[in-house]
């Protein structure tokens, strides 16, 4: 496991946040399915017992509202199931990754479309010891987080996301994104150099407005 080297300390808190309970994706062979479908199915469960955790995280750290994390890892899977055909064995870490990116990317378009449920009323897990001020400042990291992520450009977004909150090291997500590990670092670079400026942004902003 690499050192926390988070861009900003309150992204720590999404790095340690757990898992909420995903309901089981139903896989079972049809009875008198024939081998190659056996096969399909066998390899489909294996994904999802592999996988299922990390699609949730995926999700969760690109700014999937909470409530919506469930449905999200099923369409995940359910997409999967659909395109197992065109997924290179050893590679179904990468299709997941980036299908939850883009089911990611979605949900919070749509979560910012629904004037009725404004984005800083989304559901969140309340920890019993937490404060009010300790909520309200992570709700306001969670907005800013979702706002930069939405912003960036997919081919730097995965590789910060991987590397900030899956704690990925730069072979690992060569591995996983299957590009040159300086392609990786490179990539890093700036999508780090990005989150701060927009970061700054977007909290000077906030200091003009209140003032």
């Amino acid at each position: 496991m690499k050192p926390q080297t988070t861009v900003i300390p309150q992204l720590a808190a999404y790095n340690s946040a757990e898992v909420a309970p995903i309901a089981s994706f139903g896989v079972a062979p049809a009875v008198g399915a024939g081998p190659e479908t056996v096969a399909r199915e066998r390899r489909l469960r294996e994904m999802v017992d592999a996988y299922l955790g990390f699609v949730a995280r995926v999700l969760r750290n690109a700014g999937t509202p909470e409530a919506e994390i469930d449905d999200e890892v099923q369409r995940a899977f359910i997409t999967a199931a659909r395109r197992l055909d065109d997924i290179r064995p050893g590679a179904e870490k990468a299709f997941l990754f980036r299908i939850a990116l883009n089911l990611a990317a979605h949900a919070r378009r749509t979560a910012a479309r629904r004037r009725e449920v404004p984005a800083d009323q989304t559901p969140e897990r309340v920890e019993s010891l937490a404060t009010p001020e300790q909520l309200t400042d992570r709700k306001r990291m969670r907005m800013l987080l979702d706002r930069v992520l939405d912003e960036m450009h997919e081919t730097l977004r995965a590789v910060f996301v991987l590397y900030e909150f899956e704690e990925m090291n730069m072979s690992e997500i060569a591995g996983v994104l299957n590009i040159p590990r300086g392609t990786v670092a490179s990539r890093l670079r700036r999508a780090r150099a990005e989150f701060r400026e927009r970061v700054r942004g977007l909290e000077d902003g906030e200091a003009r407005g209140n003032s």
